[in-house]
């Protein structure tokens, strides 16, 4: 047993068993066997698995070799070869978190040894993981899961972005893929006239896409809800009843039904308007066949969709403003209008500012807006060539690449420059919380 200076001479001794063996420290100079032997235990099982570890991280780097003559059995396949990678790696992780744990656990005892005089005896050791270490140990096993169910696939989905992982000549276990580095970057911004034309076309139409969904559903919503609210109709708890409805009928079976009756020869809508005269069956609307009619079309059908939840959650912020506010600025002259541009626009739009910011996020990847109404049609130019349609968004763009084209490693860069789009977004938007800001709800 290694005798401890108070003065703090010990330190360096500490610090180097601790980098040294994780564990040794607490088992030669703190006397804290359990804690030691716990540590030490956890480093003996990596070194011992070190050759696995070393094998894995192998297959990361080459990612197989080419078997021609065995069994589709024996072949390396590639993206498996990868997650194994990336999560021996998520284990290293947790593996250094956990020698920066002793290291610190190490220090701190012989600091609180150095201004009490003596060692922390077991009772205590025992009395402090219930409560300095109750909180790591708590949140240890939430940790956990972030990693391996969060960040090892948005690791592994950005990893396939810097490789050849495509139909037809790199799809696992027949093929295997390589490691390319900024090529699929490079093809989809300005590499390739047709990649570059249809990612410039699709990353437009889903900004504008995303601010009209966002823009039209908040200003529906806020209309109705000054409606509602300044006309004071007995009736209308039934007229929002009435409105909620759209917004409380799943998505998929409300564009499902909108898409069979705005099709251009058999819907209901363009039946209707031959029968009424207004039209004849050589000049029907092709509501989702042409391409800029067809984004109009999504447009106005999430508006019908989307605008109860904005006029529901305008209605609670208007709430919230004082009536002795209302009336004051009636005694003072002033119109329902400059009443609701002075008071009621700017005190509901700073409440649901952070709500706008999601929306407008969340549109981006609407998904089942735009894939269960139009399929992404209509065909244009380059669709047989990127698979992206006319009213594709980047999100359905991306479905199409993997399910029908096979091009992952594109759908990889895709989804990478979505994450960095809207990660900032989502940061901003948390950062105005009360939660951040104070610490509270």
């Amino acid at each position: 047993m290694v005798t401890l200076a108070r003065d703090g001479s010990s330190r360096k001794k500490i610090l180097l068993l601790s980098l040294l063996l994780m564990g040794l420290a607490h088992l030669t100079m703190l006397k804290q066997y359990i804690k030691g032997a716990i540590f030490a235990a956890v480093e003996v099982a990596v070194l011992a698995l070190s050759p696995f570890i070393f094998r894995i991280l192998g297959g990361v780097i080459t990612l197989g070799e080419p078997k021609p003559g065995v069994t589709i059995f024996e072949k390396d396949h590639s993206m498996f070869m990868l997650i194994d990678g990336i999560i021996v790696l998520a284990v290293l992780f947790i593996f250094v978190s956990l020698y920066a744990i002793s290291v610190r656990s190490a220090l701190s005892t012989y600091k609180d040894y150095c201004a009490l005089g003596q060692l922390p005896s077991h009772k205590k050791i025992f009395s402090e993981m219930t409560t300095k270490a109750f909180p790591v140990a708590a949140l240890s096993p939430l940790v956990v899961l972030i990693l391996f169910f969060v960040v090892v696939p948005l690791v592994f989905s950005a990893s396939v972005a810097f490789t050849n992982y495509s139909s037809p000549d790199h799809i696992p276990p027949n093929n295997t893929v390589d490691w390319v580095g900024l090529d699929n970057f490079k093809t989809m911004f300005g590499g390739n006239i047709t990649w570059t034309g249809a990612l410039g076309r699709v990353a437009a139409w889903t900004l504008v896409w995303a601010t009209a969904a966002t823009v039209t559903c908040y200003a529906g919503g806020m209309l109705m809800a000054v409606i509602m609210h300044e006309t004071k109709l007995k009736i209308s708890p039934i007229f929002r009843t009435l409105f909620i409805l759209p917004y409380a009928v799943p998505a998929v079976v409300s564009m499902l039904v909108w898409q069979n009756l705005l099709n251009g020869s058999f819907g209901t809508i363009n039946r209707t308007l031959i029968e009424l005269g207004l039209m004849t069956q050589e000049t029907t609307i092709p509501w989702l066949s042409d391409p800029t009619l067809a984004k109009f079309t999504c447009v106005l059908i999430n508006l019908w969709a989307g605008f109860p939840y904005f006029m529901l959650l305008t209605m609670g912020s208007m709430t919230a403003i004082s009536k002795e506010t209302f009336e004051a600025a009636r005694i003072d002259g002033a119109s329902r209008f400059q009443v609701f541009k002075s008071i009621t626009l700017p005190s509901v739009i700073y409440q649901t500012m952070p709500l706008i910011i999601m929306s407008f996020t969340h549109n981006i990847n609407n998904f089942g807006a735009i894939f269960f109404l139009t399929g992404g049609n209509p065909v244009v130019a380059d669709s047989t060539t990127t698979s992206a349609k006319g009213t594709d968004i980047v999100v359905t763009w991306i479905y199409n690449l993997t399910l029908n084209l096979q091009k992952y490693n594109y759908a990889a860069v895709l989804a990478v420059c979505i994450f960095i789009v809207l990660a900032p977004f989502a940061i901003f938007n948390f950062r105005r919380t009360k939660s951040y800001k104070e610490g509270e709800l």
